[in-house]
C-alpha cells in the first residue's frame, strides 16, 4: 500500500511551473491583476522552503492555469487525469484537493498552495506525516477509521488502472488496509489517531517503505 507525499508535489510542482520562460521583477507586480491577490512573496518565502524566485515561476505558472488566482477541484482533476490515462483518477483527486483545501471553501489560493507544496517536496518527516494523516482523515474528525482509509486505498488502485504490475487481485486494497490499520490501531479502538499513525509510521519499517513508494502517486 502506498501512502506517502512527494510526487504529489512533482507532479503539480511541474505543473503549473513554466521553465522555459524569462521571468523578470514585473512578475511580482503582475501578482496584483488576479481576482483573488496572493500574499507578498517575501512572506511567502518566508513562510515556506521556497526561494523568491521558485515562488515567482511557480505563481506564473498557478496563474496560467487558473486566472482568477484559485484553483478548484476539476482543475485537480483534470491535472490527474493527465498524469494516469489509464486509470480513473477522479476519485484519488477529489481527495486531494480536499486536503489542499484547509478552510474547506471549495477553492484552493495560492498560498494554501504553495505551502502544502513545500510540505510535500521539502518538508521534514513528521510534516509529511502529518499531511498525509490529514489527507486520510477523510471527514476532518481528526481520526482515521478503516473505512476513509479503504476509500483512500481504493482510489489509488483505481487511478493506477489495469496497468499496475504485479497485477492485482480484487480483494488487495482490502487486504492492504486490514494489515495496515491492524498495526496502527494500537489500542484496537476501531479508530487511529495522529500519535498512533506518527508512531506506527516511524517504527515499522514496511510501513515507511510503502510511504515513500506511495510518493509514485502524489
Amino acid at each position: 500500500m502506498n501512502l506517502s507525499s512527494l510526487n504529489i508535489g512533482n507532479s503539480l510542482q511541474n505543473t503549473f511551473s513554466r521553465p522555459n520562460k524569462t521571468y523578470k521583477i514585473e512578475d511580482e507586480l503582475e501578482m496584483t491583476m488576479v481576482c483573488h491577490r496572493p500574499e507578498g512573496l517575501e512572506q511567502l518565502e518566508a513562510q515556506t522552503n521556497f526561494t523568491k524566485r521558485e515562488l515567482q515561476v511557480l505563481y506564473r505558472g498557478f496563474k496560467n492555469e487558473c486566472p482568477s488566482g484559485v484553483v478548484n477541484e476539476e482543475t485537480f482533476k483534470q491535472i490527474y487525469a493527465q498524469f494516469f490515462p489509464h486509470g480513473d483518477a477522479s476519485m484519488y483527486a477529489h481527495y486531494l484537493f480536499h486536503a489542499f483545501d484547509t478552510t474547506q471553501t471549495g477553492s484552493v489560493k495560492f498560498e494554501d498552495f504553495v505551502t502544502a507544496l513545500s510540505i510535500l517536496l521539502r518538508g521534514t518527516v513528521h510534516e509529511k506525516l502529518r499531511w498525509t494523516f490529514n489527507l486520510y482523515d477523510i471527514n476532518k474528525d481528526g481520526y482515521i477509521n478503516k473505512e476513509e482509509m479503504m476509500d483512500i486505498v481504493k482510489a489509488i488502485y483505481d487511478m493506477m488502472g489495469k496497468y499496475t504490475y504485479p497485477v492485482l487481485k480484487e480483494d488487495t486494497p482490502r487486504q492492504h488496509v486490514d494489515i495496515f490499520f491492524q498495526k496502527m490501531d494500537k489500542n484496537k479502538d476501531g479508530i487511529v489517531t495522529l500519535d498512533e499513525f506518527l508512531e506506527s509510521c516511524q517504527e515499522d519499517d514496511n510501513i515507511m517503505r510503502s510511504l515513500q513508494l506511495f510518493q509514485n502517486v502524489m
